[in-house]
């Protein structure tokens, strides 16, 4: 009976040190901070395609965005200088992890409301970034003695997209786009109203304050008898302190998601191309 006892208290003593073992694994594992990774991209465009960053509360962003026109025209037009389409934003970060901005684009005189939220950080215990994106433009060129029956509503196109990144590694990244844009006034009869497009782009990072970058749409809804084309632009990506420097080779010259998504007017293979850049200030 004694050797009983004996081997009793022992197994006890046993089943209480596993058990404060695994309370203390337990309470291990949720001291442990879940680690983040860096944002995948360092503006808030790939290049046309909005990126996964997102304003962090308080700051305060200035966007500018210039398309010249096509170099195709060569000199009549100076290279496209005589042309050109520039779009200013302004982005604040009002919540943590929630943007919101507007611009006015010269472009069809089209002015924008968008917002942009931060869903889910990519970490060590989740693969991908994902941030949801929504916009919506006002075609103020459109004039009622073409249109006599023009409508406020007329004028509105919006784009709502869920973007979704990884970051592989220190120098490479990667995003898709899907899309859904929806255009009340079309600029072509054959062309639908409601399109779904799937954008692609990434980053390669070739220097500390460099990086070439690329992002491609395809358009699912377009009309087989269009004149437009899907949005292909190539880039570079330059950082100087407070300035990210975007510059770039389009085939749209809109910077509008539903006109680049819906509109890419030029032809890569003809080179009907578009040069441009982007400059980025954060205050």
């Amino acid at each position: 009976m004694k050797h009983y006892y004996i081997f009793l208290l022992c197994c006890l003593s046993s089943i209480s040190l596993l058990a404060q073992d695994d309370l203390l694994d337990e309470l291990e594992d949720e001291a442990t901070p879940e680690t983040f990774v860096s944002p995948a991209f360092k503006a808030m465009r790939i290049m046309n395609i909005q990126s996964t960053k997102v304003a962090a509360k308080g700051d305060f962003y200035l966007y500018v965005s210039h398309r010249f026109g096509t170099l195709d025209d060569g000199l009549t037009t100076f290279f496209g200088f005589d042309n050109a389409n520039t779009r200013i934003q302004l982005v604040y970060g009002l919540f943590e992890g929630w943007q919101f901005g507007i611009s006015r684009e010269s472009l069809r005189q089209t002015y924008a409301l968008s917002t942009k939220m931060k869903l889910k950080d990519q970490s060590d215990a989740f693969p991908v970034s994902l941030v949801g994106y929504a916009t919506a433009n006002i075609n103020t060129q459109v004039r009622k003695d073409r249109f006599p029956f023009l409508t406020f509503e007329d004028r509105l196109s919006y784009t709502t997209q869920l973007l979704i990144s990884r970051r592989f590694n220190n120098s490479f990244s990667l995003e898709l786009a899907p899309s859904y844009v929806r255009h009340n006034l079309t600029l072509e009869s054959s062309q639908k109203h409601d399109q779904f497009a799937m954008g692609i782009g990434g980053r390669l990072k070739v220097s500390k304050r460099m990086s070439i970058n690329m992002d491609y749409a395809y358009n699912f809804s377009r009309a087989d008898d269009t004149a437009f084309k899907n949005p292909l632009t190539i880039g570079v990506d330059i950082e100087t302190g407070g300035h990210v420097f975007q510059l770039l080779f389009s085939n749209a010259q809109s910077t509008n998601e539903p006109g680049f998504l819906s509109y890419g007017e030029g032809d890569w293979t003809d080179g009907d191309i578009f040069f441009g850049f982007n400059i980025v200030r954060v205050f």
